[in-house]
């Protein structure tokens, strides 16, 4: 295949394409497979934020903690703006006051407020937009250069998720890394990922999507 300046689309695919054509013939270095992770890594987070806030669109999205919320009143500059959800979960806005923002979807959200400002205008038309999703997290810990907990937003695998928190530490049981999940009757799974497999082209399918809260562990 060849590029050329011609076609300025495709060379967005580059990364991608070299890596899966590394992977195909048994890539077996770790710091490569790290820089190539992190090429696409970007690539990645452009995604996931695209696919995140085409579920804003789509009522599906239930608000949390720490999202932005972009809240538009027809013709109310004042009453317009963005605003960030609270740690208890609530948004405060003038005429309407203190509001739940967190559990709610956002057209539920924009009929709640339509509702309370009906009582000083005429038919409001309200708008809610998740301008950031902050409220999906993921915790990686142990041998990584920077544990911690990021957004969903910046890491959709886990590959990503190691990516995003520096690479392995010297001393990491890259063969032993694993994702406590939290499963809905309260008890917890854990899922293997072995890193060394990976990079050699196998078992390509243990990559998995992270969830919110799960924890990403390296040994």
């Amino acid at each position: 295949m060849k590029f050329s300046l011609e076609h300025p689309i495709r060379l967005g695919f580059l990364p991608i394409l070299l890596t899966a054509s590394l992977l195909g013939q048994g890539l077996s270095s770790p710091s490569a497979a790290r820089n190539l992770s992190g090429a696409s890594l970007e690539s990645s987070q452009v995604q996931a934020a695209e696919e995140d806030i085409k579920k804003t669109h789509d009522n599906s999205y239930v608000i949390g903690n720490d999202d932005v919320l972009g809240i538009n009143v027809w013709k109310d500059p004042d009453l317009s703006r963005s605003i960030p959800v609270r740690s208890d979960g609530k948004i405060s806005l003038p005429l309407v006051g203190e509001l739940q923002a967190a559990g709610q979807t956002p057209l539920q959200l924009e009929h709640e407020i339509a509702r309370i400002l009906k009582d000083y205008m005429t038919a409001p038309e309200v708008t809610v937009i998740v301008e950031q999703i902050n409220s999906k997290k993921f915790n990686i810990l142990g041998q990584v250069l920077k544990p911690g907990s990021y957004s969903l937003a910046l890491a959709t695998t886990v590959m990503d998720a190691i990516a995003t928190a520096g690479g392995f530490r010297d001393f990491a049981k890259k063969e032993d890394v694993y994702i406590l999940r939290e499963l809905p009757d309260g008890t917890e799974s854990h899922i293997r990922f072995n890193y060394k497999n990976f990079i050699k082209g196998k078992n390509p399918a243990q990559n998995i999507k992270l969830e919110p809260h799960d924890t990403v562990i390296v040994p």
